[in-house]
Order: structure tokens, then sequence, then C-alpha cells
């Protein structure tokens, strides 16, 4: 497992290497809670997934995405926003080891 780095911002885009996977990361806060999307070169794999504490984004290897995603609250139980991404927010990247056994 490793932390991807993030800012608190309302809207960022990320590019960042996993597994060999070239991925873009958006993340953008609307009234209703924060939102991922994730691409592998050009193609999307997921788009539009609310954030929650400690759930897997991505949840599917139907999607051809080696890994999964999920945010966890340093200090509760709370889901992420914006403000807190980046220190009481994390977005961990899970190897395919970590999520090995889990359902999806």
């Amino acid at each position: 497992m490793m932390t991807v780095p993030i800012q608190p911002l309302p809207n960022q885009t990320l590019q960042v290497q996993l597994a060999n996977q070239a991925c873009t990361i958006n993340l953008v806060q609307n009234a209703y809670g924060l939102f991922f999307d994730l691409f592998v070169g050009n193609t999307p794999i997921v788009q539009g997934v609310i954030c929650e504490n400690a759930n897997r984004l991505v949840r599917n290897v139907y999607f051809g995405f080696i890994g999964d995603f999920a945010f966890q609250d340093t200090q509760g139980n709370s889901d992420p926003v914006y403000a807190g991404l980046g220190t009481r927010y994390l977005l961990q990247y899970l190897e395919a080891a970590d999520i090995a056994g889990l359902p999806s």
C-alpha cells in the first residue's frame, strides 16, 4: 500500500505511475461530496465514483486496473472533503497483494 500525494484543493488532477500503469486521477468536490475519476493512459477505468472513508473506489478486476484505491480518515471515520486532503484524508493505492482475497 502506498499513499498518493494529494492537495487540499476542491478540484485536482494527478498523474502517477502505479504498477506500470500511467494513471490520471481527477478529484472533484461538489455539494454532494468528493468524486473520483481514474484513467490509465486515455482509457477511463471508473468515473464519478463517490469517495467514502475506507471504501474501495475501483472494486472490480473486470475493469482491467491492477490494484485499487481507498481513502483513509486519519482522525476518525468521516468521508473525505477537500479541505483535509493530504493530511486528514489520505488517498491510498492498494496493490494487488493488498486486496487479494478481499470481496469486490
